[in-house]
């Protein structure tokens, strides 16, 4: 989980377009800012998706903090289907090392995700979209609602929809992070230690749902388009 309570220098930007780090979806693009090719994943927009959360039904007993300086202002709340909260978007760079996650570009890096692929490694934060959620504690168990690793997230900001799994946890009382590739293919910088997104993030999480394998991507993205439509037809 990124804190961000260290001021850090810049990274240089060159290895971020490093080759072979994009999301399979994502074609070269001149900066990490540019976004994905497509403005959106699959065939639902972010507006309708939007416009299913405009209201908060609290279920977490209590509010998460966005960072760890900050006060707690944000509640998880509940939908038919699904879970979500509005947040800012730490970048999780943890699991298997790789050319922009590792020890030396990420002062918080660990080489392991909670949740780990088919073949027992853990995940790639460089290349595979994933989501973190805060360990289970007595603000809010992610398990007892119906959340649980490789689970469909449908993450949005500026308009544009990407799906990813739910591949790690963090600190009990901190919400509103995800992977190097999430960031990318939202056009957030993905910088480890400098990047993120103040604000602007909205993070479904649909429940009793389960990428197979929790790697694939492509499965992620198939699976997502069908739950955000079941989403909105029963909100």
């Amino acid at each position: 989980m990124r804190l961000r309570t260290l001021t850090l220098a810049a990274a240089s930007g060159a290895a971020l377009l490093a080759a072979g780090v994009l999301p399979a979806h994502a074609s070269a693009v001149p900066s990490p800012r540019s976004g994905p090719a497509s403005a959106q994943e699959g065939s639902v927009s972010a507006a309708d998706l939007l416009a299913k959360v405009k209201s908060c039904s609290q279920i977490s007993n209590g509010k998460y903090k966005t960072d760890d300086e900050t006060s707690a202002t944000v509640p998880v709340c509940g939908k038919n289907g699904a879970v979500f909260w509005k947040a800012d978007m730490d970048i999780d760079c943890d699991g298997q090392r790789t050319t922009n996650c590792n020890e030396d570009r990420d002062p918080w890096y660990q080489d392991d995700t909670a949740f780990h692929q088919s073949d027992g490694k853990p995940l790639k934060a460089e290349s595979l979209p994933y989501v973190v959620v805060p360990s289970s504690s007595s603000i809010w168990n992610y398990s007892s609602a119906g959340i649980k690793g490789g689970g469909v997230v449908a993450v949005i900001y500026n308009n544009k929809v990407e799906y990813a799994v739910v591949g790690d946890t963090g600190p009990t009382k901190i919400i509103g992070e995800a992977s190097y590739a999430t960031a990318k293919a939202l056009g957030i910088d993905p910088d480890p230690a400098t990047g993120g997104a103040d604000s602007g993030v909205t993070y479904i999480l649909f429940k009793n749902s389960k990428v197979s394998p929790i790697e694939s991507h492509s499965a992620a993205v198939s699976l997502g388009d069908q739950l955000a439509k079941q989403f909105l037809a029963n909100n």
